[in-house]
């Protein structure tokens, strides 16, 4: 993180993810190492959640650091993943967003997720055939 990045207050948790895109972010480590994701504020594609090898992405002063997602081991304990993939100890994945998609933002909460299908741009998981996405709700929102 450079000088003069924004980081959102730790007591505020923006950010979570489903059992789903943690298995994806398993098996992504395992090929490419620490992971982070940039959620910017483009149109279509450009509004998904990207997710990069950890530095890939070049943050700046025009981001704001969410908080980071937390990977845990595996969903069953057994030392894989549910793609039969040997994972380790837990680890966490930042998530940073455009300062201006943020401005806008500032009330959400955001759950990464993955679905079945091809996005496009440069996020690693493409070739799993499956995509990331963002699902919001308002912080403090009951879920229902």
């Amino acid at each position: 993180m450079g000088e003069g990045d924004a980081v959102v207050p730790a007591d505020i948790e923006r950010v979570a993810l489903t059992p789903a895109a943690a298995a994806v972010l398993r098996r992504l480590r395992a090929l490419h190492g620490e992971l982070m994701f940039h959620q910017s504020g483009g149109c279509c594609d450009g509004s998904s959640p990207m997710c990069y090898p950890d530095g890939e992405f070049l943050t700046s002063d025009a981001d704001v650091r969410l908080g980071e997602l937390r990977v845990p081991r595996t969903a069953g304990g057994d030392g894989t993943d549910d793609g039969g993939v040997a994972v380790g100890e837990g680890f966490t994945v930042p998530v940073w967003m455009s300062r201006e998609q943020f401005e806008r933002w500032a009330h959400t909460h955001l759950t990464i997720d993955v679905v079945p299908g091809r996005g496009a741009g440069f996020s690693l998981e493409a070739p799993e055939g499956v995509r990331f996405l963002v699902r919001s709700r308002l912080l403090g929102a009951e879920r229902g």
